[in-house]
């Protein structure tokens, strides 16, 4: 059931059965990231971290935007100040804390993306599990233009999904690129018009929640470490985890199911 949250709340979550929605709440300014935004979302993803009941988490955003980026108004202002450490270093404390947990979490984090992932927003798109977006639905990196480089998460998601050749490519030379393209470059899973996004995210979310929560959380911790882990320590990480799922009480009851439909 939803949450009892102020509308007028940067960040806004709802919880209905397993899947948990987190909803970017700034439409006047493309759902860009500022200090209170971050902030929400950081104890947003604790709270949805927290809660066993939860397999699946979807991001999407309020109005015309999945996510601009970083809010250039507060960045900008900082800048003129010169006092970019302190307030850029306070934005992103919050909004990594916000990353690291959807990657830490045991449930599976799908973003939603409609109309523009821009900066932090492409980011985040891609720092997620998994990500659904319609067909109108356009990336654009950003960063080069500002003379800066990636932060959000952009170099873990990126780079894990389409190796360092093409994540340069991505983040120097391409200004934007479209859904389809994300699509053949492996880092969205499904396009959808977009009038059934919506309905086709609550499809994928309802599928992913099927899978049981042990090995959901197990799964991703494996393929996350996977790239960076030695083959010996994997394949020790691949044994401890699929006996500790055997002990669930939901493989025991799969196991048994499996057991009659063979006799």
């Amino acid at each position: 059931m939803p949450d009892a949250m102020p509308a007028d709340e940067p960040a806004l979550l709802s919880i209905d059965g397993p899947i948990a929605t987190i909803t970017l709440n700034r439409p006047a300014a493309f759902n860009a990231i500022n200090l209170p935004i971050a902030q929400t979302l950081e104890r947003l993803a604790l709270r949805v971290e927290a809660d066993k009941e939860v397999r699946v988490l979807v991001l999407r955003g309020e109005g015309r935007a999945f996510c601009a980026g970083g809010d250039l108004q507060t960045i900008g202002a900082a800048a003129e100040a010169d006092t970019i450490t302190p307030v850029v270093g306070e934005l992103l404390q919050h909004y990594h804390a916000f990353i690291a947990a959807l990657r830490r979490m045991p449930k599976i984090v799908l973003a939603s993306v409609h109309g523009s992932a821009a900066g932090a927003g492409m980011s985040l798109a891609f720092a997620a599990d998994l990500c659904i977006a319609a067909e109108e639905a356009r990336f654009t990196p950003a960063y080069a233009k500002l003379g800066v480089s990636p932060d959000g998460g952009g170099t873990i998601g990126v780079v894990a999904s389409v190796g360092v050749r093409r994540a340069l490519q991505i983040f120097l030379a391409e200004d934007s690129f479209t859904a389809a393209q994300a699509y053949e470059w492996g880092l969205v899973t499904k396009i959808v018009p977009a009038s059934d996004l919506a309905a086709a995210t609550r499809a994928f979310a309802e599928r992913l929640a099927q899978n049981m929560p042990a090995g959901i959380g197990a799964t991703k911790a494996l393929i996350h470490r996977a790239p960076t882990s030695a083959v010996e320590d994997q394949l020790a990480a691949e044994r401890d985890a699929i006996i500790a799922c055997m002990h669930t009480d939901e493989f025991l009851t799969a196991t048994r199911r499996f057991t009659r439909k063979d006799k």
